[in-house]
């Protein structure tokens, strides 16, 4: 099993939801946590410090990506000179790779402070993510983790400016090297679709786009309980939501990937 996080904001995190998760980890033992950006509410030390506590407590091995939260917004010579200073220091590479007995996850930095919502993928990324995917062993799940998604439905009032620029060319070429599926955050809102399908890329296998709720933060959107995902070996994805009444995060049923 792999667990996804996305979107931790510390500095607005929720104790309740810290010691639920600690628990889901004692409990179920997951492989490794994968955290698809937004770890702080304003990229500040204390909270990439408590956050940074928070992720060892669990026991995992772990990869993160920064988020568009996690360099700072309002002092502007660190935005502008060293926007990701403060992330570097406590979780040092923004981008890496984590490889398991199932999964082989690589990280992508999407975040650029001229993109601060929407985020970009550049060429030198496409084609280094791609050397990696088609060096993969060929028996693991490779997935992808960068914050912003790759895809929202027509419907939804974030719309394509919140996916990242050459985000189609890089599916195209990454569908053609193995990738099962991308990790993300940013909307706050879990759900799972089949890029394959979506954007007719012609591989021979479903792409997920697989979009996390907010783990731990008190930012809520459209009364949404605080979640997470899991993957299994096969690559089929779960959500778990938050429950007052017990205090646990609890399974909601498995889901298809939406067309």
């Amino acid at each position: 099993m792999l667990l996804h996080l996305s979107d931790l904001h510390f500095g607005t995190e929720k104790q309740a939801c810290i010691r639920a998760l600690q628990q889901f980890c004692q409990t179920h033992a997951p492989e490794a946590a994968v955290i698809s950006g937004d770890l702080t509410q304003r990229a500040r030390y204390g909270q990439f410090f408590a956050c940074r506590q928070f992720l060892e407590s669990l026991n995992l091995p772990y990869l993160a990506v920064p988020g568009n939260h996690d360099i700072p917004l309002y002092h502007v010579w660190n935005r502008v000179f060293s926007p990701f200073a403060r992330y570097q220091l406590f979780f040092g590479s923004l981008e890496g790779a984590l490889e398991t007995e199932h999964f082989y996850i690589l990280g992508v930095n999407s975040i650029r402070r001229r993109y601060h919502t929407r985020g970009h993928i550049s060429l030198e990324q496409i084609q280094w993510i791609n050397q990696q995917l088609k060096q993969a062993p060929p028996h693991k799940l490779k997935l992808i983790a960068a914050h912003q998604p790759f895809y929202t439905p027509p419907d939804d009032p974030h719309g394509v400016k919140d996916c990242p620029v050459l985000g189609r060319l890089a599916l195209e070429t990454w569908s053609q090297s193995g990738l099962h599926g991308l990790l993300h955050g940013h909307l706050h809102q879990p759900a799972v679709y089949d890029l394959n399908r979506i954007y007719r890329l012609g591989a021979p296998h479903p792409v997920l786009d697989i979009h996390a709720g907010t783990a731990t933060s008190y930012r809520l959107h459209q009364g949404l309980p605080n979640s997470f995902n899991t993957l299994n070996r096969q690559g089929d994805v779960e959500h778990y939501y938050f429950d007052q009444a017990s205090q646990l995060f609890l399974a909601h049923p498995k889901q298809p990937a939406q067309p």
